[in-house]
């Protein structure tokens, strides 16, 4: 292995290196292929959008009819067929309600899983760093109860349109009645229409604040139950109470005014519909009096002017859109986050897992947290990487296995640029196993075995013999079918399955992040044996905060702020008093050997020590 950067001073055994040649090179796709559209179709908005249509149909047929009927029975005693039709109004109106109820329920159902399901493909399709500004919390709230809100907007929006039939039919019945009463309504619509429009705007910005203070108090919450242990050993519980709900005055603040601004709409509406119902009426009065209308058409105009000016359920949904819209936008930044595109290349057949790092440049906030440039990894060695806090040493485990995408520069496996590979070929090659690892749910053998393939039961089993959970698997109250949530594991042990399942499906490259830190070091040291024995052969990179894993490892590649600073054995690099102070070592350039931690201390096991293995001279890879 090569690096690209020069190690500053030399010391006993060191030699200098070339220093970094960062090359600008062709950025990486970053832009969210099409997805096909995940909706449940319109069918149900379009039955919800009918059944509202003909219920509001019937409601404005009724008046008439029934007026109709009164003045055929005060005048003969006998409505006729009109009664029927009456009555069938009033019953088809009451079953097309229940039939838009059945409707919207599903119609809501349905939406709300397509909204869910498309925010979470795109964050699940998306580099881990895009998705870390939101805070889990944050996240599971605009999983929740954001898209159950935009689930609702179809419905409501087709409930809405069918709102609005009811006023203008009514309108138009009104007229066909008397137009004199209907001239008297109509002047006093702009006014119903002007609070509408300030309902809409006054709500939106409410609603978006108190969604954004609910992810607030949620996100506070799951952090508190994520450390609730130092939390309880801090004696800080009442503490963190108080911060967890620090935002809920403000919440009910936000929530009082959106009440708020729904009643004033409302009571402006009652207001002005009773004043429009008798003027209505009133006029209505004096055209019966001038024998223009009959009392039936007068107890039709009443009620039409009722219709009119009824303004309750369209404040309702008008609000239930508000919210729905600014629930969407928020599950939306979900859905566009950027999706990490893959190409259609696969890796030559059998290679042996050579790495190389080519002008790679990772920026975050702009700042520079990652350089390597020319760094090559022989294929079939065991690389540590270590270096002080925040030199970087994740940011390059992600790299070299392309959880992350650098700014600059590319990444090569066995001379193909992961960017070029498809997704099965990348993630069937890479395996990856991390200090907290993620077992999700179902038994422990599922566990393990699931990843990009599914691995058989000797091999899950193989894999936990490597990683040293053969021995408490089998303890458990029903071995390797105990379900995950039945048993008790420790962090060490937690942490030793996701190191079986690293095991059961590693490739020709296998990354692991600080993934042995829970271990003592007798377990560690086994697992080590056992991952050069029992494990499948490749090229292995390893984040490493003991002098005990770089002592055993092929190579060390030595990180400082975020750049190459040397490449060597770990006997090599001990000379180096930069070199021990990144594991806490004294000046001395024995403290770490007398501590049991520098060259000695494992020497030879894994072929380490002077001589050991060869390091190419430095290369620059072409992509």
């Amino acid at each position: 292995m090569s690096p690209g950067a020069g190690a500053p001073g030399s010391g006993p055994g060191r030699r200098r290196l070339p220093a970094h040649d960062v090359r600008r090179s062709s950025p990486v796709r970053k832009s969210r292929p099409p997805v096909p559209r995940q909706a449940p179709g319109r069918a149900l908005e379009v039955l919800v959008l009918l059944c509202s249509v003909a219920a509001a149909a019937a409601a404005v047929a009724q008046p008439l009819a029934l007026g109709r009927t009164l003045d055929l029975l005060l005048r003969d005693g006998d409505a006729g067929w009109w009664l029927p039709l009456s009555a069938g109004l009033l019953l088809g109106e009451l079953l097309l309600d229940s039939a838009t109820s059945l409707f919207t329920g599903r119609c809501n159902a349905a939406w709300t899983a397509s909204v869910r399901t498309r925010a979470l493909r795109g964050l699940l399709g998306t580099a881990p760093d895009h998705a870390r500004p939101y805070p889990p919390g944050d996240i599971g709230t605009r999983l929740t109860l954001n898209s159950a809100d935009a689930g609702g907007a179809p419905a409501a929006r087709a409930a809405l349109a069918a709102s609005l039939i009811t006023p203008l039919g009514a309108l138009v019945a009104l007229a066909l009645v008397d137009v004199w009463v209907a001239l008297c309504v109509l002047t006093g619509l702009p006014a119903l229409a002007l609070l509408l429009r300030s309902f809409a705007r006054d709500t939106g910005a409410t609603v978006a604040a108190y969604q954004r203070t609910q992810s607030l108090i949620a996100s506070r919450l799951l952090e508190a139950l994520e450390g609730a242990d130092t939390i309880g050993a801090a004696g800080t519980g009442e503490r963190e109470r108080a911060r967890v709900l620090a935002p809920l005055a403000e919440l009910a603040a936000q929530g009082r005014h959106m009440w708020a601004l729904h009643g004033r709409a409302l009571g402006r509406s009652g207001v002005l519909v009773p004043l429009l119902t008798l003027a209505a009426t009133a006029v209505g009065g004096l055209r019966l009096a001038a024998g223009e209308l009959s009392v039936g058409d007068l107890l039709a105009v009443g009620r039409y002017a009722q219709l009119t000016a009824g303004v309750g359920a369209a404040a309702s949904l008008l609000g239930a859109i508000v919210r729905a819209r600014e629930a969407r936008r928020r599950t939306r930044e979900l859905e566009r986050m950027p999706a990490t595109a893959y190409g259609t290349r696969r890796l030559p057949p059998d290679g042996p897992g050579e790495l190389r790092l080519c002008g790679v440049r990772v920026l975050r906030g702009g700042r520079e947290v990652l350089r390597a440039d020319r760094v090559r990894v022989p294929g079939g060695s065991t690389v540590a990487v270590v270096g002080r806090s925040g030199a970087g040493k994740s940011v390059l485990a992600a790299v070299a296995g392309r959880l992350i995408d650098p700014d600059e520069g590319h990444v090569l496996l066995d001379g193909v640029r992961l960017d070029r590979l498809t997704h099965d070929a990348l993630r069937t090659e890479v395996a990856y196993a991390f200090e907290r690892p993620v077992l999700g749910e179902g038994t422990v053998a599922e566990a393990v075995a699931t990843g990009a393939r599914r691995s058989s039961r000797e091999r899950v089993r193989e894999a936990a013999r490597a990683a040293g959970a053969d021995g408490f698997v089998r303890r458990l109250p029903h071995g390797y079918d105990t379900p995950l949530a039945q048993a008790p594991l420790s962090g060490g042990e937690h942490q030793r399955l996701g190191l079986a399942r690293a095991f059961a499906h590693a490739g020709r490259l296998l990354v692991l992040d600080d993934a042995t830190s829970s271990l003592d070091t007798a377990t560690e040291h086994e697992v080590d044996l056992a991952l050069r024995r029992s494990v499948r052969p490749g090229t292995r990179l390893v984040v490493a905060h003991r002098p005990s894993v770089a002592d055993r490892a092929d190579l060390v590649l030595w990180l400082e702020d975020g750049e190459v600073r040397a490449v060597g054995t770990h006997r090599e690099l001990w000379h180096t008093a930069g070199y021990r102070e990144v594991f806490g070592a004294g000046a001395g350039a024995d403290a770490g050997a007398d501590a049991g931690s520098g060259p000695g201390s494992g020497a030879g096991v894994g072929g380490s020590g002077p001589g050991a293995v060869r390091r190419p001279e430095p290369e620059e890879a072409r992509p």
